[in-house]
Formats: C-alpha cells, structure tokens, sequence
C-alpha cells in the first residue's frame, strides 16, 4: 500500500488518462507507474500460548481407563474437563510418556 504524502490517504491505481498511476482519491496527487512496481512484507508469527497450561497442568490429574486415539497400544489416559462451552469440554493425554497425545470430547 502506498499512501499520499499531502493528505495521508490510501492511493489507488488510476487508469484514466492512458497511462497506469497512483491517485489519490481525495486531493490531485499523481504519482505515475513507471515498470513493474512489487512490495513485501514479511510479518513476524506471534509465540502461540498453550491455552490449557502447558506441562504443569497435567501433574496432579486423575487418569481413566480409556483406549489413545493415537493407538499406541495405551490403555489409560489423564484428563481434566473444563467449561468452555456447554457441555462441558473433556481433555485427554494418553498416560504412555512415549506418545503423550492429547484429544478431546465435549
């Protein structure tokens, strides 16, 4: 995006005498294009937090007899439920340290 250097709008591409150009849609700013015109940013990624916790959640929960999804061969799993929505939301991490697959059930 290009902006107007008079009154700081947005320039859009005006094709109206011939001739590519930036104008400004609200006072006479011309700017002509002259050859290939390319620009790129490169936006930096935000660190994603882990919303149940991370590790330390997953110390002092109960487990069930329950099969992994992952099918690791696992028959018990840890979970903790947590109200997100109606119903309430159940997390799952399969007991076997190896695998560690994390699933859930509303």
């Amino acid at each position: 995006m290009i902006f107007c250097p008079y009154c700081a709008n947005m320039l859009g591409i005006s094709p109206a005498t011939g001739a590519n150009k930036w104008s400004c849609k609200t006072c006479p700013y011309e700017y002509p294009i002259k050859g290939d015109y390319t620009e790129r940013t490169h936006l930096s990624r935000k660190e994603v937090d882990d919303v149940l916790g991370g590790e330390d959640s997953w110390k002092n929960v109960d487990s069930i007899a329950v099969d992994c999804k992952k099918e690791c061969g696992s028959d018990r799993a840890h979970y903790m439920q947590l109200q997100i929505h109606e119903p309430m939301t159940t997390f799952y991490r399969c007991a076997n340290p190896k695998c560690a697959y994390q699933w859930r059930e509303n």
